[in-house]
């Protein structure tokens, strides 16, 4: 099975949908608001992904400055595709594409333990708010 990878910047709303459809990231993002799935492809600079005969079975989608941070936001790989190095090559990958800069990621609740595998550093100073009104 030969994997194809690329920089794939223009890649599509709905094509990033379907991945996250077909791997298990679609519960934890906002698939059915389209307005919002367009903003997150639109605002991203880099996207590398993987397909098979053509057709995309995983993506990894980052922005990045280049220089100092680059923030992976989305890893999904099919999951008829998963367990045989996509996910870790996507992620080599966006690292290469950018590589003066510290690649940083949340992990996805099934993924915790995978990113300490493949020789990720677990940070322990990560914090985040939702809204606004949340500072006190």
């Amino acid at each position: 099975m030969e994997i194809v990878y690329q920089r794939e910047d223009g890649l599509s709303t709905q094509e990033f949908i379907n991945i996250l459809l077909a791997s298990t990231l679609a519960d934890r993002r906002p698939i059915h608001d389209t307005k919002r799935m367009d903003l997150m492809m639109k605002h991203c600079n880099l996207v590398i992904t993987a397909r098979w005969e053509g057709k995309l079975v995983a993506v990894a989608r980052s922005w990045s400055d280049f220089a100092y941070t680059t923030y992976l936001a989305d890893l999904a790989v099919a999951e008829a595709f998963q367990s045989i190095g996509i996910g870790k090559e996507l992620i080599k990958r966006t690292k290469l594409a950018s590589p003066l800069a510290k690649l940083i990621l949340i992990a996805a609740p099934k993924a915790v333990e995978y990113y300490a595998k493949i020789g990720m550093k677990k940070h322990e100073a990560c914090y985040m708010i939702n809204e606004a009104d949340e500072i006190i």
